[in-house]
């Protein structure tokens, strides 16, 4: 089997010694000399955390993942995930994602990194698996359908707890087939021309991938969330173009592994109409209770604000709550963690004082339903899409910083 093996590259490491003065001595420093890293993802297990990036270079792009086994506190370097050079497609809203599953076979979690890579004229959904620690990548399987036309992204995947890895991502082979290439097409001409995009599922395991269309009628270039809940159940949110180009959140859930889905739900009528792609979409966590908790950005009142909302049957949520953000005109790019003591956050960024920052609140729920929220703090300066992972005792969060040719990936622990 062919793999990916460990190339030397240069990667900063900020430990909490403070080994670099010119950064905070609790931050890491993750980037692939040469490059514009960006777009981050992360995944934590107690002590082993997992972040996955984007490393442009000439036009081209190739995915990287580094582990800690300290929490996040310091990581080892980085190693390509891609097997074809320059492949990656790679932007804040198509960023990779990377999953771990544990297993009493090995002493590490397996590694599962999904992105979106553009090859020989087409567009394509692939996944590579680490089985020992994250030093070497397996060859990619690809999940959408040989020869599919048209374009693809903005993929989520979640992993059972057998090991078999679930994705989906929007997909407008609806519209190649009426003979329309662009990406935005669909959505600059309304609702109807939306129908010819579509969100799509596959699943993945040892006896093959499976892959079908779920909903036609998707905002095309939002991203798109997926979670497993604790009793198997596999919840899935994305942007959904309504009547009168309504851009609110659709959901489902699927209580047999994937084979079937329930018919769509609308989270909520946000009253948000707009002739276009917002690119900004949810953010999803699964509690030990197995109650499912959703953030989203949207407008109110001609500003950009977070609502948050709870389902705890997989069919209805509670009445949105607008999350307190640093009180610009534009919150974006929400995204929502739960540590290890049951501790919901809520992490976006926005300008604040000029500069673009990562905030972080945090919720707590009463038994009565009730929301409250504790008083946002900046965690980071950032470009932009800051994402968050539990890991041993609290949070792990990782973000872009630096200008856009000069970027990296920064680390550290919040709480």
């Amino acid at each position: 089997m062919k793999t990916t093996t460990l190339i030397a590259i240069a990667i900063a490491v900020i430990t909490f010694a403070g080994t670099n003065t010119a950064a905070r001595a609790d931050e890491v420093t993750l980037a692939v000399t040469g490059r514009s890293n960006s777009t981050p993802w992360i995944a934590g297990s107690g002590r082993f955390v997992a972040v996955a990036w984007g490393a442009m270079r000439d036009g081209g792009g190739d995915i990287f993942a580094a582990i800690s086994r300290d929490g996040g506190r310091t990581f080892g370097s980085p190693v390509q995930v891609n097997a074809a050079p320059g492949e990656a497609r790679i932007s804040g809203e198509i960023a990779p994602r990377v999953s771990l599953y544990s297993s009493q076979a090995s002493a590490d979690p397996e590694i599962v990194v999904l992105w979106n890579a553009k090859t020989n004229g087409s567009t394509v959904i692939r996944l590579a698996r680490s089985k020992d620690g994250g030093r070497t990548f397996q060859s990619p399987q690809t999940l959408q359908a040989p020869g599919a036309a048209g374009d693809r992204g903005w993929g989520a995947m979640a992993i059972d707890s057998k090991g078999g890895v679930h994705a989906i991502w929007l997909d407008h082979r609806g519209m190649a087939a009426g003979g329309e290439h662009s990406e935005h097409k669909g959505e600059h001409d309304g609702t109807a021309m939306a129908q010819k995009s579509a969100l799509y599922y596959a699943s993945a395991s040892a006896s093959g991938v499976r892959e079908r269309s779920l909903f036609p009628g998707v905002c095309y270039c939002c991203k798109t969330a997926l979670a497993i809940a604790p009793d198997g159940a596999l919840f899935a949110a994305w942007r959904h173009v309504f009547a009168g180009n309504f851009r609110d959140i659709g959901f489902t859930v699927s209580r047999d592994g994937g084979a079937s889905f329930a018919p769509m739900t609308r989270v909520n009528q946000d009253g948000w109409s707009i002739n276009g792609c917002p690119d900004d979409g949810p953010a999803m966590a699964i509690d030990a209770a197995g109650v499912v908790h959703l953030a989203w950005p949207t407008v109110s009142n001609e500003a950009g604000v977070i609502l948050y909302a709870t389902s705890r049957d997989g069919k209805t949520f509670t009445k949105p709550v607008q999350v307190p953000t640093f009180g610009s005109p534009k919150a974006s790019h929400p995204q929502i963690a739960i540590d290890g003591a049951g501790s919901i956050f809520v992490g976006w960024d926005e300008v604040r004082s000029g500069a673009r920052a990562a905030g972080l609140v945090q919720i707590t729920s009463s038994a009565s339903g009730a929301v409250t929220f504790g008083a946002p703090q900046a965690i980071g300066e950032a470009t932009a899409y800051p994402v968050m992972a539990p890991a041993e005792r609290g949070l792990v969060a990782a973000w872009t910083s630096g200008p856009p040719n000069q970027s990296v990936i920064k680390v550290r622990r919040v709480k």
